[in-house]
C-alpha cells in the first residue's frame, strides 16, 4: 500500500469516527438493560419497531425531529458567535403563544398569507425573547447562561399566568388558548397515515440549509463566527462584538420560535400549557453530538427523534424497562461521541509535541 492510499484510507477512517461513536453509544446503553433484566437485542427491537415500524411510526419520528433541528440551530449559531443559549426553551415557548394568539385574533385572514403571519410573529417573538440576554451580555457583561435558564423560568411562568386568565379557552378546563382560525392549520402530509408532520419539517429542512449558507458564504456569518473563536482578534479586526452577540441571540431566539409552526399550526391548532418535552434543552445535546453544524444537526435531530419516539413504547413491550431509557441512550450517545472528540484532541496534541521535540 503508497502513501497515497494510506492517507486515503486514514482519512475514510477518520470521517467514520463519529458514526462509529454513535453507535459504541448505543451499544453501551443498550447494554445497560441486561442488568434491568432485559434483553438488548429485544429491546433495540421495540425501539426500531415503534420508531420506524409503519409509515405512521416514521411520520411521528419525522414529527418529534421536526423541533429539535429548530432548537439545535437555535443553540448552534448561539455556539458559532461563542455564546451558550440556555434559552430555547422559553424561546419557542413565546414563539408558540405569539403563533396561536394571532391565529385567533385574525381567524378571517385568507389562507395564502395566514400561516406566514403566524409564523413571522412567533420568530418575532422568539427572536425579541432572545435579543434580550444577548444585549444584557453585550451592553452590561451579564453571562448569558444565567440570563437564559431565569428567562425560562420567566417565559414559562408569564405564558401560563396568561393561558389561564386572560387567553383563557373558556370551553375547557385545560389550561389552553382557543383554537386559532382553520386558515393558520397546515395540513399534515398524508404519506404517513395521519401522522401530524407536514410543511414544518420542510421548512426545518430549509432552515438548515440557509443557517449553512449564511454562516459560510456570507460575511456577516464569517463576523460572527470570527467573534466565536477568538474575540480579540475580532475586536482588533473592527467588528462590532456587541452587534455580532445581539443579533446572534436573536437569530437563535427565532429559529427556536419556529417550533410553533408544527406543534401549533400543523398539530395541536392552539397553545397548550407544558407542550413542550423540554426540546430546548434536547436541542443542547442536538448541537453538541453535531458539532453545531448545521446539516449535522439534521441527523443528529433524527437520531434523538428515533430514540424519543421508540422509547415510547418500552412501557408496554417490556417488563422492567421504560421509555426513560431513550435519555439514558442519548446521553450514552454524547458522552460517546465527547470521549470520541477528546481523544482526537489528544492526539492532535501529542503529535504536535512529537513535533517540537
Amino acid at each position: 500500500m503508497n502513501k497515497s492510499d494510506r492517507s486515503w484510507l486514514g482519512r475514510a477512517l477518520e470521517s467514520l469516527q463519529p458514526i462509529l461513536a454513535v453507535l459504541l453509544g448505543l451499544a453501551v446503553g443498550l447494554a445497560f438493560t441486561r442488568f434491568a433484566g432485559e434483553s438488548p437485542l429485544h429491546v433495540l427491537k421495540v425501539l426500531y419497531q415503534s420508531a420506524f415500524g409503519s409509515s405512521y411510526d416514521l411520520g411521528m419520528t419525522l414529527f418529534h425531529t421536526t423541533p429539535l433541528i429548530f432548537t439545535g440551530l437555535s443553540v448552534a449559531i448561539a455556539f458559532h458567535a461563542g455564546l451558550f443559549n440556555i434559552g430555547a426553551e422559553g424561546q419557542l415557548i413565546w414563539g408558540a403563544l405569539a403563533a396561536a394568539v394571532v391565529g385567533h385574533a385574525f381567524p378571517h385572514l385568507p389562507g395564502v398569507i395566514a400561516p406566514w403571519i403566524a409564523v413571522s410573529a412567533a420568530v418575532i417573538a422568539g427572536a425579541i425573547w432572545g435579543a434580550i440576554p444577548g444585549w444584557l451580555r453585550a451592553r452590561r457583561g451579564s453571562h448569558e447562561v444565567i440570563n437564559t435558564i431565569m428567562f425560562n423560568f420567566i417565559a414559562a411562568g408569564i405564558t401560563s399566568w396568561l393561558v389561564i386568565e386572560p387567553l383563557r379557552n373558556p370551553d375547557t378546563q385545560n389550561p389552553e388558548t382557543a383554537p386559532i382560525g382553520e386558515a393558520f392549520l397546515l395540513a399534515p402530509f398524508r404519506v404517513f397515515d395521519d401522522a401530524p408532520v407536514g410543511p414544518a419539517f420542510l421548512l426545518a429542512l430549509v432552515a438548515a440549509f440557509l443557517l449553512w449558507l449564511f454562516l459560510n458564504r456570507t460575511s456577516l456569518g464569517y463576523e460572527l463566527r470570527a467573534v466565536g473563536q477568538n474575540e480579540h482578534a475580532a475586536r482588533t479586526a473592527g467588528i462590532d462584538i456587541a452587534r455580532i452577540r445581539i443579533f446572534a441571540m436573536a437569530v437563535a431566539g427565532g429559529l427556536a420560535g419556529l417550533v410553533a409552526v408544527g406543534e401549533v399550526l400543523g398539530n395541536a391548532g392552539r397553545f397548550k400549557v407544558g407542550f413542550s418535552p423540554d426540546y430546548g434543552f434536547m436541542g443542547v445535546a442536538v448541537a453538541l453530538l453535531a458539532r453545531n453544524h448545521p446539516i449535522g444537526i439534521l441527523f443528529a435531530a433524527f437520531l434523538f427523534g428515533a430514540l424519543h419516539k421508540g422509547a415510547m413504547d418500552l412501557d408496554l413491550e417490556t417488563e422492567n424497562v421504560t421509555r426513560d431509557l431513550a435519555l439514558v441512550l442519548q446521553a450514552c450517545v454524547i458522552l460517546s461521541v465527547s470521549a470520541e472528540g477528546a481523544w482526537h484532541w489528544l492526539r492532535r496534541v501529542g503529535s504536535a509535541g512529537k513535533k517540537r521535540g
